[in-house]
C-alpha cells in the first residue's frame, strides 16, 4: 500500500537539497561582493581594485605617470588595469562557484548559471 509513498521521500529529499543549494549560492553571492581582486598595468603604476563580481571600487595611480604629454599613456594604463581586475574577478568568481558546486556533490564542470 506504501510502495507510493517511496516517491514521495524521494522529492522531498529532492526538495531540502535545492533549498540548501538555493541557500547556498545566496551565500556565495554575498560572498563574491565581499572579495576583491586587483588588476594591474605599467609594472604596478596603476592598480584597479574590484570585488569578485567585476565591480570597480579602487583606483591607485603612482603620480610618477603624471606627465601632460603622456596622457594616451595614462588612459591606456588605467583601461589595462581595469581590464586586469575584471578578469581576475570572473576568475575568482568561478573559483568560488566551483567550490561551491564540489561541497554540494556536484560533478566536476558542472557550472551554475552567472
Amino acid at each position: 500500500m506504501l510502495k507510493g509513498m517511496g516517491g514521495l521521500g524521494d522529492m522531498a529529499k529532492m526538495m531540502k537539497a535545492a533549498k540548501e543549494m538555493q541557500s547556498k549560492m545566496g551565500e556565495m553571492q554575498e560572498n563574491l561582493e565581499n572579495l576583491t581582486v586587483v588588476g594591474e598595468s605599467g609594472a604596478g603604476l596603476v592598480k584597479a581594485t574590484a570585488t569578485a563580481k567585476g565591480k570597480l571600487v579602487g583606483l591607485d595611480i603612482d603620480p610618477s605617470i603624471f606627465q601632460p604629454d603622456e596622457k594616451e599613456v595614462v588612459e591606456d594604463l588605467i583601461l589595462a588595469a581595469i581590464s586586469d581586475a575584471q578578469a581576475k574577478a570572473e576568475a575568482k568568481s568561478n573559483e568560488e562557484m566551483q567550490k561551491m558546486a564540489e561541497d554540494l556533490g556536484l560533478p566536476p564542470g558542472m557550472g551554475f548559471p552567472g
